[in-house]
Protein backbone atom coordinates (compact mmCIF):
# COMPACT_ATOMS: atom_id res chain seq x y z
CA UNK A 1 0.00 0.00 0.00
CA UNK A 2 1.03 3.88 -1.39
CA UNK A 3 -0.54 5.32 1.75
CA UNK A 4 -3.40 6.27 3.67
CA UNK A 5 -6.25 8.60 2.60
CA UNK A 6 -9.17 9.95 5.22
CA UNK A 7 -12.16 12.43 4.45
CA UNK A 8 -13.40 14.30 7.82
CA UNK A 9 -16.85 15.68 7.95
CA UNK A 10 -18.84 16.83 10.27
CA UNK A 11 -20.71 13.48 11.24
CA UNK A 12 -18.67 11.02 9.41
CA UNK A 13 -15.20 9.42 9.17
CA UNK A 14 -13.59 7.59 6.22
CA UNK A 15 -10.47 5.91 5.86
CA UNK A 16 -8.59 3.77 2.89
CA UNK A 17 -5.78 2.78 2.01
CA UNK A 18 -4.42 3.63 -1.18
CA UNK A 19 -2.87 0.84 -3.06
CA UNK A 20 -0.09 1.11 -6.19
CA UNK A 21 -2.46 1.05 -8.55
CA UNK A 22 -3.96 4.11 -6.78
CA UNK A 23 -6.97 2.27 -5.91
CA UNK A 24 -8.16 2.65 -2.45
CA UNK A 25 -8.75 -0.77 -0.19
CA UNK A 26 -10.44 -1.36 2.85
CA UNK A 27 -12.34 1.90 3.05
CA UNK A 28 -14.64 2.00 6.12
CA UNK A 29 -16.84 4.53 7.48
CA UNK A 30 -17.11 6.01 11.25
CA UNK A 31 -19.19 8.63 12.79
CA UNK A 32 -17.00 11.04 14.37
CA UNK A 33 -19.10 10.82 17.73
CA UNK A 34 -17.56 7.32 18.52
CA UNK A 35 -13.97 8.74 18.73
CA UNK A 36 -12.57 11.85 20.86
CA UNK A 37 -10.49 12.84 18.37
CA UNK A 38 -8.89 12.61 14.88
CA UNK A 39 -6.42 10.86 16.41
CA UNK A 40 -8.25 8.24 18.09
CA UNK A 41 -10.00 7.33 15.05
CA UNK A 42 -7.16 6.38 13.21
CA UNK A 43 -5.82 3.96 15.90
CA UNK A 44 -8.84 2.36 15.51
CA UNK A 45 -8.78 2.52 11.84
CA UNK A 46 -4.86 1.20 11.77
CA UNK A 47 -5.40 -1.25 14.48
CA UNK A 48 -8.15 -2.66 13.00
CA UNK A 49 -9.18 -2.96 9.06
CA UNK A 50 -5.41 -1.57 8.43
CA UNK A 51 -4.12 -3.82 10.76
CA UNK A 52 -0.18 -5.17 9.75
CA UNK A 53 -0.08 -1.79 7.49
CA UNK A 54 1.42 1.45 8.39
CA UNK A 55 1.28 3.96 5.20
CA UNK A 56 4.32 6.22 5.14
CA UNK A 57 2.28 9.32 3.17
CA UNK A 58 -1.18 10.27 3.95
CA UNK A 59 -3.64 13.01 2.68
CA UNK A 60 -7.15 13.89 5.02
CA UNK A 61 -9.43 16.42 3.50
CA UNK A 62 -11.38 18.12 6.77
CA UNK A 63 -15.02 19.98 6.59
CA UNK A 64 -13.23 23.10 7.42
CA UNK A 65 -11.55 25.60 6.22
CA UNK A 66 -7.04 24.80 6.56
CA UNK A 67 -4.97 28.07 6.55
CA UNK A 68 -2.29 26.62 9.33
CA UNK A 69 -1.38 24.13 11.25
CA UNK A 70 -4.16 24.04 13.84
CA UNK A 71 -7.52 22.76 12.30
CA UNK A 72 -10.88 23.09 13.60
CA UNK A 73 -13.78 21.02 12.35
CA UNK A 74 -16.64 24.03 11.48
CA UNK A 75 -19.47 21.33 12.67
CA UNK A 76 -17.63 19.07 15.12
CA UNK A 77 -15.56 19.28 17.72
CA UNK A 78 -12.74 17.77 16.67
CA UNK A 79 -9.43 19.52 16.58
CA UNK A 80 -6.03 18.88 15.76
CA UNK A 81 -2.31 19.77 14.80
CA UNK A 82 -1.13 19.14 11.40
CA UNK A 83 2.36 18.52 12.37
CA UNK A 84 1.67 16.63 15.81
CA UNK A 85 -0.48 14.08 13.72
CA UNK A 86 2.17 13.50 11.22
CA UNK A 87 4.80 12.77 13.92
CA UNK A 88 2.35 10.78 15.51
CA UNK A 89 1.39 8.37 13.18
CA UNK A 90 5.29 8.64 11.83
CA UNK A 91 3.90 9.46 8.17
CA UNK A 92 7.28 11.07 5.87
CA UNK A 93 4.04 13.48 4.33
CA UNK A 94 0.39 14.39 5.48
CA UNK A 95 -1.78 16.62 3.45
CA UNK A 96 -4.46 17.83 5.10
CA UNK A 97 -7.10 19.89 2.78
CA UNK A 98 -10.51 21.18 2.51
CA UNK A 99 -13.24 18.81 2.16
CA UNK A 100 -14.47 20.06 -0.99
CA UNK A 101 -11.25 21.16 -2.50
CA UNK A 102 -10.89 17.08 -2.37
CA UNK A 103 -14.09 16.27 -4.29
CA UNK A 104 -13.09 18.64 -7.16
CA UNK A 105 -9.34 16.83 -7.10
CA UNK A 106 -11.57 14.06 -7.75
CA UNK A 107 -14.01 15.27 -11.15
CA UNK A 108 -11.04 14.63 -13.55
CA UNK A 109 -11.04 11.01 -12.38
CA UNK A 110 -14.55 10.50 -12.00
CA UNK A 111 -15.87 7.51 -15.35
CA UNK A 112 -19.76 8.45 -16.93
CA UNK A 113 -21.10 5.85 -14.09
CA UNK A 114 -20.45 7.80 -11.41
CA UNK A 115 -22.04 10.99 -12.15
CA UNK A 116 -25.61 11.59 -13.64
CA UNK A 117 -26.29 14.96 -15.95
CA UNK A 118 -29.25 17.36 -15.01
CA UNK A 119 -29.68 19.66 -17.57
CA UNK A 120 -27.55 21.85 -20.07
CA UNK A 121 -25.01 20.50 -23.06
CA UNK A 122 -21.30 19.73 -22.92
CA UNK A 123 -18.77 21.21 -20.90
CA UNK A 124 -16.49 23.77 -22.59
CA UNK A 125 -12.98 22.56 -23.12
CA UNK A 126 -10.45 24.74 -21.20
CA UNK A 127 -13.10 26.20 -19.21
CA UNK A 128 -13.33 26.31 -15.07
CA UNK A 129 -15.63 23.19 -12.93
CA UNK A 130 -17.61 24.22 -10.23
CA UNK A 131 -18.06 21.92 -7.22
CA UNK A 132 -20.68 22.07 -4.38
CA UNK A 133 -22.61 20.27 -2.63
CA UNK A 134 -24.29 19.69 0.91
CA UNK A 135 -23.80 17.17 3.81
CA UNK A 136 -23.28 18.04 7.27
CA UNK A 137 -22.40 21.55 5.97
CA UNK A 138 -22.01 22.87 2.55
CA UNK A 139 -19.17 22.71 0.73
CA UNK A 140 -17.62 24.85 -2.54
CA UNK A 141 -14.92 24.07 -4.12
CA UNK A 142 -13.88 24.56 -7.95
CA UNK A 143 -11.41 23.39 -10.97
CA UNK A 144 -9.26 26.46 -12.84
CA UNK A 145 -6.92 25.19 -15.70
CA UNK A 146 -3.35 26.08 -15.29
CA UNK A 147 -0.67 24.89 -16.95
CA UNK A 148 -2.23 21.91 -18.69
CA UNK A 149 -3.88 20.83 -15.60
CA UNK A 150 -5.91 21.96 -13.00
CA UNK A 151 -5.18 24.52 -10.04
CA UNK A 152 -7.86 23.77 -7.03
CA UNK A 153 -9.82 26.56 -5.90
CA UNK A 154 -10.10 26.32 -1.82
CA UNK A 155 -12.48 28.91 -0.06
CA UNK A 156 -15.47 28.88 2.44
CA UNK A 157 -18.31 29.90 -0.79
CA UNK A 158 -20.99 27.80 1.97
CA UNK A 159 -21.16 30.62 3.93
CA UNK A 160 -22.14 33.37 1.59
CA UNK A 161 -25.86 34.74 2.38
CA UNK A 162 -28.60 33.16 0.94
CA UNK A 163 -30.67 35.47 -1.59
CA UNK A 164 -34.35 34.61 -2.02
CA UNK A 165 -36.40 34.38 -4.91
CA UNK A 166 -40.06 35.38 -4.30
CA UNK A 167 -42.08 36.68 -1.21
CA UNK A 168 -42.73 33.25 -0.02
CA UNK A 169 -39.41 32.31 -0.14
CA UNK A 170 -38.26 35.88 1.50
CA UNK A 171 -40.67 35.37 4.45
CA UNK A 172 -39.21 31.59 5.05
CA UNK A 173 -35.52 32.92 5.08
CA UNK A 174 -36.75 35.87 7.24
CA UNK A 175 -37.87 32.79 9.83
CA UNK A 176 -34.65 31.07 9.45
CA UNK A 177 -33.07 34.19 10.45
CA UNK A 178 -35.26 34.96 13.60
CA UNK A 179 -33.31 31.99 14.93
CA UNK A 180 -29.94 32.44 13.75
CA UNK A 181 -29.52 36.30 12.29
CA UNK A 182 -27.47 35.53 9.68
CA UNK A 183 -28.79 32.94 6.89
CA UNK A 184 -26.03 31.93 4.77
CA UNK A 185 -26.39 29.31 2.06
CA UNK A 186 -25.44 26.64 4.36
CA UNK A 187 -28.18 27.69 7.15
CA UNK A 188 -30.70 25.98 4.75
CA UNK A 189 -28.60 23.72 1.94
CA UNK A 190 -27.41 21.09 4.71
CA UNK A 191 -28.78 18.27 6.72
CA UNK A 192 -29.84 20.29 9.64
CA UNK A 193 -30.75 22.94 6.91
CA UNK A 194 -33.54 20.79 6.07
CA UNK A 195 -34.47 20.87 9.45
CA UNK A 196 -34.74 24.96 9.68
CA UNK A 197 -36.77 25.05 6.30
CA UNK A 198 -39.03 22.63 7.80
CA UNK A 199 -39.25 24.29 11.36
CA UNK A 200 -39.61 27.92 9.38
CA UNK A 201 -42.38 26.05 6.86
CA UNK A 202 -44.56 24.78 10.41
CA UNK A 203 -44.02 28.67 11.77
CA UNK A 204 -45.88 30.02 8.32
CA UNK A 205 -48.03 27.76 8.60
CA UNK A 206 -48.96 29.11 12.11
CA UNK A 207 -48.42 25.72 14.11
CA UNK A 208 -46.92 25.57 17.22
CA UNK A 209 -44.33 22.95 17.60
CA UNK A 210 -44.83 20.76 20.56
CA UNK A 211 -41.67 18.64 20.07
CA UNK A 212 -38.60 18.21 18.43
CA UNK A 213 -39.61 18.15 14.87
CA UNK A 214 -38.16 15.22 12.16
CA UNK A 215 -34.93 15.10 11.50
CA UNK A 216 -32.64 15.25 8.09
CA UNK A 217 -33.36 11.68 7.65
CA UNK A 218 -36.87 11.77 8.66
CA UNK A 219 -37.69 14.65 5.95
CA UNK A 220 -35.79 13.09 2.90
CA UNK A 221 -37.25 9.53 4.29
CA UNK A 222 -40.88 11.02 4.37
CA UNK A 223 -40.36 13.41 1.36
CA UNK A 224 -39.10 10.36 -1.23
CA UNK A 225 -42.06 8.09 0.57
CA UNK A 226 -44.39 10.92 -0.31
CA UNK A 227 -45.66 10.81 3.61
CA UNK A 228 -45.94 14.03 4.51
CA UNK A 229 -46.59 16.75 1.84
CA UNK A 230 -44.45 19.37 4.25
CA UNK A 231 -41.59 17.12 3.97
CA UNK A 232 -41.95 17.34 0.17
CA UNK A 233 -42.25 20.69 -0.04
CA UNK A 234 -38.53 21.22 1.88
CA UNK A 235 -36.96 18.71 -0.56
CA UNK A 236 -38.57 20.32 -3.42
CA UNK A 237 -37.71 23.75 -1.58
CA UNK A 238 -33.94 22.82 -0.81
CA UNK A 239 -33.39 21.55 -4.58
CA UNK A 240 -34.79 25.25 -6.02
CA UNK A 241 -32.01 27.20 -3.74
CA UNK A 242 -29.62 24.75 -4.41
CA UNK A 243 -30.27 25.72 -7.94
CA UNK A 244 -29.80 29.38 -7.06
CA UNK A 245 -26.98 29.08 -5.14
CA UNK A 246 -25.21 26.66 -7.56
CA UNK A 247 -26.02 29.24 -10.69
CA UNK A 248 -24.21 32.07 -8.39
CA UNK A 249 -21.15 30.08 -8.27
CA UNK A 250 -20.82 29.19 -11.80
CA UNK A 251 -21.65 32.79 -12.93
CA UNK A 252 -19.06 33.85 -10.09
CA UNK A 253 -15.81 31.01 -11.46
CA UNK A 254 -17.23 31.59 -15.26
CA UNK A 255 -17.74 27.42 -15.01
CA UNK A 256 -18.78 26.57 -18.11
CA UNK A 257 -16.79 23.14 -18.01
CA UNK A 258 -19.52 22.17 -15.84
CA UNK A 259 -20.94 22.33 -12.32
CA UNK A 260 -20.66 19.20 -10.05
CA UNK A 261 -23.22 18.38 -7.37
CA UNK A 262 -21.95 16.58 -4.45
CA UNK A 263 -22.00 15.97 -0.48
CA UNK A 264 -24.05 13.24 1.47
CA UNK A 265 -27.39 14.58 1.25
CA UNK A 266 -28.89 15.18 -2.74
CA UNK A 267 -27.39 11.15 -3.40
CA UNK A 268 -30.08 9.96 -1.40
CA UNK A 269 -32.71 11.52 -3.29
CA UNK A 270 -31.22 11.75 -6.72
CA UNK A 271 -34.40 10.81 -8.41
CA UNK A 272 -36.49 13.23 -7.13
CA UNK A 273 -33.48 15.73 -7.09
CA UNK A 274 -33.32 15.18 -11.23
CA UNK A 275 -36.90 16.02 -11.63
CA UNK A 276 -37.09 18.85 -9.53
CA UNK A 277 -36.97 22.97 -10.00
CA UNK A 278 -32.95 23.04 -9.36
CA UNK A 279 -32.32 23.17 -12.98
CA UNK A 280 -35.27 25.26 -14.00
CA UNK A 281 -33.94 27.69 -11.26
CA UNK A 282 -30.10 27.08 -12.00
CA UNK A 283 -31.10 28.90 -15.63
CA UNK A 284 -33.55 31.95 -14.13
CA UNK A 285 -30.79 34.47 -14.47
CA UNK A 286 -32.20 37.36 -16.70
CA UNK A 287 -29.68 38.09 -19.36
CA UNK A 288 -27.74 35.43 -18.50
CA UNK A 289 -30.13 32.72 -18.70
CA UNK A 290 -28.72 31.56 -22.08
CA UNK A 291 -25.55 31.36 -20.79
CA UNK A 292 -26.56 29.16 -17.82
CA UNK A 293 -28.62 26.86 -19.76
CA UNK A 294 -25.30 25.80 -21.97
CA UNK A 295 -23.76 24.77 -18.68
CA UNK A 296 -23.88 20.58 -17.60
CA UNK A 297 -24.57 20.41 -14.30
CA UNK A 298 -24.06 16.84 -13.02
CA UNK A 299 -24.94 15.07 -9.87
CA UNK A 300 -22.03 12.93 -8.57
CA UNK A 301 -22.97 9.30 -7.36
CA UNK A 302 -19.63 8.16 -6.50
CA UNK A 303 -19.77 6.79 -3.08
CA UNK A 304 -16.57 7.93 -1.98
CA UNK A 305 -15.21 11.38 -5.14
CA UNK A 306 -12.92 12.63 -2.41
CA UNK A 307 -11.11 9.52 -2.11
CA UNK A 308 -10.31 10.32 -5.72
CA UNK A 309 -8.68 13.07 -5.28
CA UNK A 310 -6.91 12.39 -1.72
CA UNK A 311 -5.31 8.95 -3.68
CA UNK A 312 -3.80 11.28 -6.50
CA UNK A 313 -1.92 13.57 -3.12
CA UNK A 314 -1.17 10.43 -1.74
CA UNK A 315 0.77 9.47 -5.22
CA UNK A 316 1.73 12.74 -5.67
CA UNK A 317 2.79 14.38 -2.72
CA UNK A 318 1.10 18.31 -3.21
CA UNK A 319 3.38 21.51 -3.23
CA UNK A 320 1.84 24.71 -1.43
CA UNK A 321 -0.53 25.87 -1.01
CA UNK A 322 -1.78 22.60 0.46
CA UNK A 323 -0.97 22.48 4.26
CA UNK A 324 1.78 19.42 3.74
CA UNK A 325 3.70 18.32 7.54
CA UNK A 326 7.21 16.96 6.15
CA UNK A 327 9.61 15.24 8.27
Amino acid sequence: MTGLVGDVGGTWARFGLVGADGAVHRAVVRACADHAGLAEALDAYLDGPARGVRPRRAAISVACPVTGDRVSLTNHPWSFSVEALRRRFGFDTLAVVNDFSAVARGVPHLGESDRLQIGGGRPAAGAAIAVLGPGTGLGVSGLIPAGGGWAVVEGEGGHATMAATGRREARILAEVAREFGHVSAERVLSGPGLVSLHDALRRLDGEEPLGPGPTAKDIVAQGVGQRSPRCGEVLDLAAQLLGTFAADVALTLGARGGVYIGGGLVPRYAHRFANSGFRRRFEDKGRFSDYLAAIPTYLIVHELPAFLGLASLVREPPSPPDRTGTG
